[in-house]
C-alpha cells in the first residue's frame, strides 16, 4: 500500500486508511473555474439585472413618472415661485429616484432573500459587491428617463429656467448610489420580505415628504430628520441650480455628500449580502 500524505488526509482529499488512486480512466479532477473580477462581473450582472427588470419595471416607472408630475400640480395650487417652487420641482424629481432605487430595490432583495434566489448567486463565482451594485445600477438605470421628464415639466409649470438641468446627470446616479444602497441594506436585513417591503414604503415616504416640501416651513425636530435622509442632499444641489447664478461650491459639497453616502451604504448593502447568503 503506497504511503498517503498528511496533507491529502487533513484537505480531505483522501480518508485515513485509503489508497490514493487515480478516478476511472486515469482522469484528474476538474480544477475550479477562477474567480471573476469586479468589473467583468458587474457588467455582466448588471445587464442580466437590466433585461429582466424591463418588462416589470417600465410600468412602475410610469408610476412613479405620474407621482411626481401630480404632486407639483397639486402643489402648483399652493405655491407660487421662488425658493419653494424651486423646492418642490427638485424633490419631485429626486422622488422618481427613491421610488425605484430605494423602494423597488428593497422588495427586490426582500423577495430575492425570501424564495432562496440569493443561492444560486451564492453559487456563481461572482463577487458579492457585483451583484450589489450590478442590481443597484440596473434599478437606478430606469430612473433617468422619469427624472428628466419630472425636472422638465416642473420647470415649464413653475416658469423655472432648464439651463442647468444637465446638473442631473450627477444628481440622478449619485442620489440613485445613496438610496440604492439603502435599500438593498433594507431588503438584505430584513428578516420578512413583508417588512422588507414596508420598509421601501416607509423609506419613499419619508422622500415624499422630507424632499418635496419646502424646508423653510418644516418644525426643527423634522428638519433634522431631512438632514439625516441622503436624497435630501440631492434635492438640495438641483434646487441651487434654478437660481439664475448657482453657488457651484455648494452644489458640489451637496453632491459630494450624496457620494460619500452612496458609497458607504453600498458597503453595508455589500456586507448585509454576504451575511443573507451564508445563512
Amino acid at each position: 500500500m503506497s504511503a498517503v500524505s498528511a496533507e491529502a488526509v487533513t484537505a480531505g482529499a483522501v480518508r485515513p486508511g485509503s489508497e490514493a488512486r487515480p478516478r476511472s480512466g486515469g482522469d484528474a479532477a476538474a480544477p475550479l473555474a477562477p474567480r471573476a473580477k469586479l468589473l467583468p462581473a458587474l457588467a455582466a450582472v448588471y445587464r442580466a439585472q437590466l433585461s429582466r427588470a424591463r418588462v416589470a419595471r417600465i410600468p412602475l416607472l410610469f408610476v412613479a413618472t405620474f407621482q411626481s408630475v401630480g404632486i407639483m400640480i397639486m402643489m402648483r395650487g399652493v405655491v407660487d415661485g421662488g425658493a419653494e417652487a424651486r423646492a418642490v420641482v427638485a424633490g419631485s424629481s429626486v422622488l422618481v429616484v427613491a421610488f425605484v432605487a430605494l423602494n423597488l430595490l428593497a422588495q427586490y432583495f426582500g423577495q430575492l432573500r425570501a424564495s432562496g434566489g440569493l443561492d444560486h448567486y451564492a453559487t456563481l463565482p461572482v463577487p458579492p459587491a457585483a451583484v450589489v451594485l450590478g442590481a443597484a445600477a440596473a434599478y437606478a438605470s430606469f430612473t433617468v428617463p422619469g427624472t428628466a421628464v419630472t425636472a422638465v415639466v416642473g420647470s415649464a409649470l413653475f416658469g423655472l429656467p432648464m439651463g442647468h438641468l444637465w446638473v442631473l446627470a450627477a444628481v440622478v446616479p449619485l442620489s440613485g448610489a445613496a438610496l440604492a444602497g439603502l435599500g438593498a441594506a433594507l431588503g438584505l436585513l430584513a428578516p420578512r420580505q413583508e417588512l422588507a417591503t414596508l420598509c421601501g414604503q416607509l423609506g419613499m415616504s419619508a422622500a415624499l415628504l422630507l424632499g418635496v416640501l419646502p424646508a423653510a416651513h418644516m418644525p426643527a425636530p423634522i428638519a433634522f430628520a431631512r438632514d439625516l435622509l441622503p436624497s435630501t442632499y440631492g434635492v438640495e444641489a438641483l434646487a441651487r441650480t434654478f437660481d439664475a447664478r448657482p453657488d457651484w461650491a455648494v452644489v458640489a459639497a451637496d453632491l459630494g455628500v450624496c457620494a460619500a453616502v452612496g458609497v458607504i451604504s453600498l458597503a453595508v448593502a455589500t456586507w448585509a449580502y454576504r451575511r443573507a447568503a451564508v445563512r
